[in-house]
């Protein structure tokens, strides 16, 4: 089998691309922003009252080094973590103000570039992508197989 018959070959070029677009946007808008921290902070700031490890589930990142993850967006004075008072062992996550401000001035940056990911598909072939891919990861009709 060719290698640019490949799913994985394909989807690991297509990571690059995306990579690369979010990266060079987050650039040109002067945020220092990984893909990763985009996709906490919305979804902290989606759930409110969330914990690390239920984090680290709603992205689809590893429970073992989400905390870095977090160490990072604290250090950038984004978010905040404090002891869960039912659960000593569990540290909920929140935004700071300037982790809404960033996210705020992200969000729409983010939005218009996921085009440019799929730039050499129509909007037809784009919606079906993302339904495929969906169902190819299990989340289509709701379902995520890491719940």
């Amino acid at each position: 089998m060719p290698l640019n018959a490949m799913p994985g070959h394909l989807i690991r070029r297509l990571h690059q691309l995306s990579t690369a677009t979010f990266s060079e946007q987050m650039k040109a808008a002067g945020i220092d922003m990984t893909s990763v921290q985009f996709a906490a902070l919305q979804t902290i700031n989606d759930t409110p009252g969330l914990d690390q490890a239920r984090l680290a589930h709603h992205i689809a990142y590893d429970r073992a080094t989400i905390g870095g993850v977090v160490d990072r967006l604290e250090r950038k004075t984004w978010v905040i973590r404090s002891i869960n008072p039912d659960d000593k062992r569990a540290r909920h996550v929140t935004l700071t103000a300037q982790g809404r401000e960033v996210l705020h001035k992200a969000a729409p940056i983010v939005s218009a570039l996921q085009s440019d990911i799929l730039s050499g598909l129509s909007d037809a072939e784009r919606a079906q992508f993302i339904a495929l891919a969906s169902k190819a990861v299990g989340l289509e009709d709701g379902f995520d197989p890491l719940r």
